[in-house]
């Protein structure tokens, strides 16, 4: 095939590439409006709609995926940009699918959408879409494991803490018999219960994710660990999910301090996402991953 005829190929599916998602980013924006009004305004037909458009959104972003993995040949989150898209629709999917079980409930779409917006801008506004040649560090078949099962348990961590704070914010509102964003009093405690589900299904995911990293770490840099910045946040997110399962089983800690340990996770696991490259890259620490910056 000519050059000329590859190169305008490819640079029609790089355009509608950035056309679908900024259409993506638009649903979720919306959405995440939506959400917000529900807050404010309690109305049931706010978060429907609202739920509706992240469905919408979630099919046209998967769609996006695929047309990336089309255009690259390879896995869809090798660069910043395609991680950013992949982190956001990962977490909608799951959030959309564990969110069937529950009726005329849409209060934790609001952390979602608010995450899977801020991820697709801020890959549309600061990361480039070119497909560049991997650096060789991220040529590696432990690396995709390793991504695959990082963003599925990140995924998994969303939804709970989505379900965490939603139980948080609407226990002190709700009186019996009374409902409060579409809970009553004998449903909040079975819903409050899918958030330790939920860990329960993420954290081998996490364990096995940490455990491929260092395969993938020795094939490319001959070492399994090496106390890299992303690597210890890798592992104080670990930790700090096993102290939340750890205090379920204590009667003591079953309320209130197992409820902020686990928030505190999904915040280590947002740091270990982004926060760690940035404050090793304003620092001036050495990382291995600051080329993901």
């Amino acid at each position: 095939m000519p050059l000329d005829s590859i190169l305008s190929r490819d640079s029609f599916l790089l355009m509608a590439e950035l056309r679908l998602f900024w259409l993506v980013a638009a649903f979720y924006a919306f959405s995440l409006i939506l959400h917000l009004f529900h807050v404010f305004s309690r109305g049931e037909s706010a978060g429907k709609t609202a739920n509706t458009l992240l469905w919408v959104g979630a099919v046209i972003h998967v769609g996006l995926i695929t047309l990336r993995t089309f255009e690259t040949g390879r896995a869809p989150f090798q660069t910043l940009y395609e991680s950013l898209s992949f982190f956001a629709c990962s977490a909608v999917l799951t959030y959309l699918f564990v969110s069937r079980r529950w009726k005329g409930i849409y209060l934790p779409g609001t952390l979602v959408a608010a995450l899977a917006f801020g991820a697709c801008m801020y890959a549309l506004l600061s990361r480039s879409p070119a497909i560049e040649p991997l650096s060789p560090p991220l040529q590696s078949w432990w690396f995709e494991w390793h991504v695959v099962l990082a963003f599925f348990s990140y995924a998994v961590f969303i939804v709970s803490a989505a379900v965490e704070i939603s139980y948080l914010a609407v226990k002190p509102l709700l009186k019996s018999g009374d409902g409060q964003y579409g809970f009553r009093a004998d449903m909040l405690e079975d819903f409050h219960g899918t958030a330790l589900r939920l860990v329960l299904f993420g954290f081998p995911l996490l364990t096995f994710a940490i455990f491929s990293g260092a395969a993938w770490a020795n094939v490319a840099w001959g070492r399994y660990w090496s106390w890299d910045p992303k690597e210890t946040w890798s592992l104080i997110t670990w930790t700090v999910f096993t102290l939340y399962l750890h205090s379920k089983a204590i009667p003591s800690m079953r309320g209130t301090p197992a409820s902020v340990f686990n928030i505190l996770g999904f915040i280590c696991m947002l740091m270990t996402f982004l926060g760690v490259n940035w404050l090793a890259k304003l620092l001036g620490i050495p990382s291995m991953h600051v080329y993901a910056v």
